[in-house]
This record gives structure tokens, sequence and C-alpha cells, in this order.
């Protein structure tokens, strides 16, 4: 069933976060991800979904192939959300691993500084089939970070881990005034496969454990659990309880645990944790030697996580999907976007082809931002049907006039402004139809 999420208290806004974790092993997106992405008990609360991949196809035939078009695993997941009203705002990709942000489109204009870092930490920093891929931007006024790891693996390596974070943490540093490292944000989401394992049980104890679904007696010696009283680095990460089998490792097309010659021990490597910035300390406490500071909510901001679970179904790797389903509550910040785009609501001719915008006093215009026309649908700010150069003037309110080409046939429309200084669509319209065919040439007069 869909999880309960409470009304939003007045005065505050929420929204809701749908984040993914998956270590594919190299395989090709499965026919169907509409469980993963909850899709099928859409209730209508998830205004974002994260998605964080690692081992996606990196050969270098492949690649090159990427670098050209997009990843199979990108499309597959625009393909998938588009038609809900979902966009790519951002993606970034580092070898293997892959970070996507989407949101729903009329949320894109309060989405502001978009940036994204990689950190490779493989062959000590030279390669990046391991390290992080992050995402950055202010939600609404309020600084969020994304960040999707793939950390060394084996059992022994639990302190290596630790290390390889710290480092990630250490040299992903963005641009501006605000939140310029990762733990500046005001909510960071830590996630990916994390690959720690569990300590000090055999492997017939393990799935003893799993079979009888004692999991929180292997939740005891979880590495990551155990290390969050003595590693600093983890101070403030919180998760949710692990009440769902261990995800690694399986026999790919099934859900039998490793049956090879390796005989991997069932652990939780795929893992989705969350931070709120510290709040200044206020004095000791019973805990100060061991953690330091007090950690709670900053600038009014509340995380909720609904559920968090496993997807047994999907057999493509040797891991499981893990998702995750929070609710953002935080104080208004901001509330009107950076340009107003006016329009009439149906288009029945060349003539009504024409709109005006106006840009808020401190946005910084470009002489290469433009306004795009897209189909109710869109993918990401290149998939537009056309689009016009917004050319600066002095009036207050801009007029553009402009004919389009359009498929055959009606539909509905939006209207984007994009930014060429910040790489993102500031202004977005309502949809409004367009009710005949317009066969001429698109150019702005």
């Amino acid at each position: 069933t869909s999880p309960s999420q409470p009304s939003c208290p007045e005065g505050l806004l929420c929204g809701g976060v749908h984040l993914v974790t998956w270590n594919v092993g190299g395989a090709m997106p499965p026919d169907d991800i509409t469980a993963l992405l909850g899709l099928h008990i859409g209730d209508g609360n998830t205004d974002m979904y994260i998605i964080g991949l690692q081992e996606v196809n990196s050969m270098i035939n492949k690649r090159l192939k990427d670098v050209l078009f997009t990843d199979q695993w990108s499309d597959a997941c625009m393909e998938r959300l588009s038609p809900f009203g979902y966009i790519l705002v951002t993606s970034q990709r580092m070898q293997g691993v892959l970070l996507l942000v989407f949101a729903k489109y009329y949320h894109l204009p309060f989405l502001r500084g978009v940036q994204t870092e990689t950190t490779r930490t493989g062959l000590g920093g030279y390669w990046g089939n391991k390290g992080g891929v992050s995402a950055r931007m202010s939600v609404f006024g309020h600084t969020i970070c994304f960040l999707n790891c793939h950390l060394p693996a084996h059992m022994e390596n639990s302190e290596q881990r630790m290390e390889d974070f710290e480092s990630i943490l250490q040299q992903q540093q963005f641009e501006g005034q605000a939140a310029t490292g990762v733990l500046d944000h005001d909510v960071v989401f830590w996630f990916g496969d994390l690959n720690f394992r569990i300590d000090e049980l055999e492997i017939p104890a393990v799935k003893a454990a799993i079979d009888n679904n004692k999991l929180t007696m292997l939740w005891e010696k979880d590495q990551l659990n155990m290390a969050k009283d003595s590693e600093s680095v983890l101070e403030g990460f919180l998760e949710g309880p692990l009440k769902f089998p261990p995800t690694y490792k399986f026999d790919v097309g099934t859900d039998t645990y490793d049956t090879s010659g390796k005989k991997r021990k069932p652990a939780w490597t795929d893992r989705i944790l969350w931070r709120l910035r510290a709040t200044v300390p206020s004095g000791p406490t019973p805990n100060a030697g061991k953690r330091g500071s007090i950690l709670g909510p900053s600038s009014g901001t509340k995380v909720t996580q609904h559920f968090y679970h496993s997807h047994m179904e999907y057999m493509v790797s040797d891991h499981k999907p893990v998702s995750s389903i929070f609710t953002l509550q935080f104080p208004y910040k901001v509330d009107m976007p950076l340009v107003m785009i006016m329009v009439e609501d149906e288009w029945n001719s060349i003539a009504d082809a024409t709109c005006t915008f106006k840009a808020a006093p401190n946005f910084a215009r470009s002489s290469w931002d433009w306004i795009g026309l897209y189909k109710v649908g869109f993918k990401h700010h290149k998939d537009y049907v056309g689009y016009v150069w917004a050319k600066q003037e002095e009036a207050d309110y801009h007029r553009v006039e402009h004919e389009v080409r359009l498929p055959k046939g009606s539909g509905d429309f939006i209207l984007c402004y994009y930014s060429n200084n910040t790489s993102t669509l500031v202004g977005v319209t309502e949809p409004f139809q367009v009710l005949t065919v317009m066969l001429s040439s698109f150019y702005g007069k």
C-alpha cells in the first residue's frame, strides 16, 4: 500500500522525495521499473526522484556512445517518469557511478544553484570505479545535497570505507557563499553501495537469521551501525531500521544468496542515510565525550522517513535495489520564480503564439537565454519542440512573438525560460492548449 503522509502544517512547505540506490552490476535496465519507482501506488506526494546507480556499464566503446547520447539507465528512468510530469534536473556520471535528479516540472524555477561534483577514490584516486558523485541545490531557499557513493568492497576494508567517505566529503567543494561543503547543507542524503558487511557471524548463522527473520541480530553486527559510535564523520547521520533482508549477494536471475565458489556472506551493502545540519552546541551532554555536539533541525527543516525497503523482484544484478520515501518540511523562503512567463490558455493560430515575461530585479540575464516550447511530458531542458531567444529589452515586460513548428495534431504545451548563466529552467508556465497545427518555421520577431 502507499505510505501515508501527513498533511503539511500551515506556514510550512512540504515535499516528497523518493530515493533509490542500486548496484546494477553492469546489467541492462529491466523491462519495467514501475514498482521500483512506486508509480503503481502513486499518491501524488512525490515531488522529486533521486536515483543513484553503481556499476552502470562503463566499457570503453559503450562509454563513448554515452557521451554522444545518454546511457540506457538514464533513458529508462526518463521514459518512465516523464509521462508523470518529472523532468531531469541534473545528472552526473563517473564511470559506473550515476546520479539522476528528477523533479515535477512546476518546481523547476525553485531549484537553484544546481551543481554537481565527482570524487575518484579507486586506485588511489586515479580511477572512478569507486568514489562519490553528488548534486547540490537550493530547494525553495533551503540547501540540499545528494551524495551517491560506491565504497571499497570486502569484509576487511571497513576502515578504508570510512577513510574514503571522509576523503569524498573533504574533496567535494561547491562554488558560492552558502554550503560550500557537503555537510554545510541544511539536509544531506548519503546513499549508494556503501559496501559495509556483517562482522563476526559466519555464513550459516547469517542465513539462519535471515530465514527466521531475526534481522535485529544481524543489524547489531553491521559494520556501518557499529561505526556510528566511534566515527566522528558519521555524527548526525540517521538511518531507518533495516527491516528488509540483506541486499547482497544474490545469484543473478534469482533471489537466492550466492552459491558460487566465492560464497559471499549476505550483507546490507546498499543503504540510504540522511543528516540535518548541526545546530550550535548549547552545552555539555551525557554523550559529549563520544559525539562532541548537539545535532538537530537546522533552519526549521524536518525530515520524516515513511518507508525503507528492498525490491526482491528485481533480479538483473547480484544486488537488490533499495528505496525510501521522505517528506521534507521547511519554512517558506522562496516562493517567486526568477522569471514569470504569461501566455494565453489556448493557441488557435500563429497570431496567438506569443508570450510576455518579466524577470526578477536580482536575476542576471544573458543574451544566450531562451524560451522553449515543450510538449507536456518532456524529459529534460533540451527536449523542446522549438525555442526563441529571450532578447533583452528595457521594458518591464518583454514580449516574445514567435511562430512555431509543431508536430501534427493538437496538444498540451508549456513554455519554459532557460537561463544560460545557471544552466537551468528558471520560469515555467501552466500547461496550455495548441488547438491547430502550425507549420511555419520557428523564429523570433
